[in-house]
């Protein structure tokens, strides 16, 4: 497994290509609403944005995505909107798996999955197998997720790994049992959808990733919009605790050692 540098522990490498997209999907809904169509008719055409999403970041060097497609407070919703997500999540596996393959692209799950039905588990299961050798883009899709789940879930594991260390515990010792452990922080989020919150989506890996909120609802979120997100990242002056003062200097020293 990849080990992967803590942004509160130490200062990440400057990246003008982020490495890691983190994505809340929204807007799907009021998309259909708008159109005077079902709400599920904007599910499918959200899954036809991934697929858009997926080859933008293969085309723009993107190592990581990592899209919220179910959260754990999800289930709140009306049970046939919940009952047709799922049917769309299998249909999407089913269909997409083979693709993924092709392209290099490999797949993960993660969150609480006991939740959902043996053939949704088979499907994501048979999905990661299948893409496990894949290195061009890893996709991940967090499903029945929630970040104080992820954090809850990991010190249960860690309790289990070193009781004998209780109380003497560090960032160190958790982050491995953490959902995303084999996986860079994210360096950009994009929440569509105008609202500006992360809606307990990556609570510890989201501490020193730039956060980008439109209106623009995730259907439609073309590549340019996506290219928007990026130009905005590559503007923003990332200090990580320390002070713009730091960064020139730092900038001023490494152009004299190159010359």
């Amino acid at each position: 497994m990849a080990i992967f540098s803590s942004s509160t522990r130490q200062v990440p490498a400057a990246v003008a290509v982020p490495r890691h997209v983190a994505v809340i999907m929204d807007g799907n809904g009021r998309w259909a609403k708008k159109r005077l169509l079902p709400r599920v008719a904007g599910h499918v055409k959200g899954v036809e944005l991934v697929r858009e999403m997926v080859r933008a970041c293969l085309e723009r060097g993107i190592g990581h995505l990592t899209l919220f497609a179910f959260s754990s407070e999800n289930w709140r919703r009306p049970p046939e909107e919940v009952t047709l997500l799922m049917q769309l999540f299998v249909k999407a596996l089913e269909q997409e798996v083979d693709k993924l393959a092709r392209n290099g692209v490999r797949l993960r799950v993660i969150g609480d999955l006991a939740r959902f039905d043996p053939r949704l588990r088979e499907l994501i299961q048979r999905g990661e197998e299948k893409t496990a050798g894949n290195d061009r883009l890893a996709l991940t899709i967090a499903a029945n997720y929630g970040g104080r789940w992820d954090i809850l879930q990991a010190a249960n594991s860690l309790a289990k790994a070193a009781p004998e260390r209780l109380g003497a515990w560090t960032e160190a010792d958790l982050e491995p049992h953490l959902a995303m452990s084999f996986a860079p922080e994210p360096d950009l989020f994009i929440r569509t959808g105008g609202e500006e919150r992360i809606s307990n989506f990556l609570l510890w890996q989201l501490a020193y990733t730039e956060l980008y909120f439109t209106p623009t609802l995730w259907p439609d979120f073309t590549t340019a919009e996506f290219d928007k997100a990026i130009a905005s990242f590559q503007q923003r002056e990332r200090r990580f605790g320390r002070t713009s003062e730091q960064l020139t200097e730092k900038a001023a020293s490494g152009e004299a050692a190159a010359r």
